[in-house]
């Protein structure tokens, strides 16, 4: 409704998906966000992701 493509209604959905996966897992996004934009650069497209999913992170506000 408020995206002006099919792109942009897919990549807000994308987001909006995981920022409530976190919440479900009782972790900030904030920090999950801070922590995903950290250690994505270190690696290559074909690596495995699974361990920088939301339930697979253990991330504490003092990081």
């Amino acid at each position: 409704m408020f995206s002006t493509s099919v792109g942009g209604a897919i990549a807000s959905a994308n987001l909006y998906s995981l920022v409530m996966t976190c919440r479900a897992n009782d972790m900030n996004p904030y920090y999950y966000f801070q922590h995903l934009f950290t250690e994505l650069p270190k690696r290559s497209p074909t690596d495995d992701m699974s361990d920088l999913m939301p339930w697979n992170v253990q991330i504490s506000e003092a990081q």
